[in-house]
């Protein structure tokens, strides 16, 4: 008995305690990001290409750092394996089985350029340079069949690339509906 009460007296006292705690704002962990340290990783890039950085790079170079960075993840030339594929599927989208890719799906070429700066290299995402960002866009486009092997991308030039799938997608809340 005396073990019971023992044990419900601790229990209460937890308890209590757990109550306690909750009366405080947080946990006190971390503190606030600064607005440079939120600059830092605000790195998003809208499909006009506000923001794109400096740098420039063509497919012949994007060749090199796909195959160094790239490849293992998503295949020779971009056939995928194990990771997904990223060149073909041209006019597959409306059959049973369609094949989703940056020349088949996508519809801006900034969007290939905002992927790829943000979240690869697979598993060292940020680590490559504006200009192998550009110049892996620029292959990835090239493989695609939308760019030609010596078309320079850059600030300038990316936004103006015309993505074969860019017309084919509609708002899902447009302003009337709003």
């Amino acid at each position: 008995m005396c073990t019971r009460r023992l044990v419900a007296v601790l229990m209460a006292a937890a308890l209590a305690g757990c109550a306690a705690a909750r009366s405080v704002e947080g946990p006190n962990l971390g503190q606030p990001a600064t607005p440079a340290e939120i600059a830092a990783w605000d790195i998003s890039i809208p499909p006009d290409g506000a923001g794109l950085p400096p740098g420039s790079g063509t497919a012949a170079l994007g060749a090199v750092v796909y195959a160094e960075k790239c490849q293992a993840c998503h295949g020779d030339k971009g056939a995928g394996q194990p990771n997904d594929r990223l060149v073909g599927g041209h006019g597959t989208l409306t059959s049973a089985s369609p094949v989703r890719t940056i020349g088949s799906y996508w519809p801006y070429a900034t969007t290939v350029f905002d992927y790829v700066r943000r979240s690869m290299p697979y598993p060292t995402p940020r680590t490559l340079s504006d200009a192998d960002v550009y110049a892996v866009t620029a292959y990835l486009l090239h493989l695609n069949g939308i760019i030609a092997e010596t078309d320079v991308m850059n600030a300038e030039t990316l936004p103006r690339v015309k993505m074969p799938n860019r017309d084919n997608f509609t708002l899902a809340y447009p302003a009337a509906s709003r």
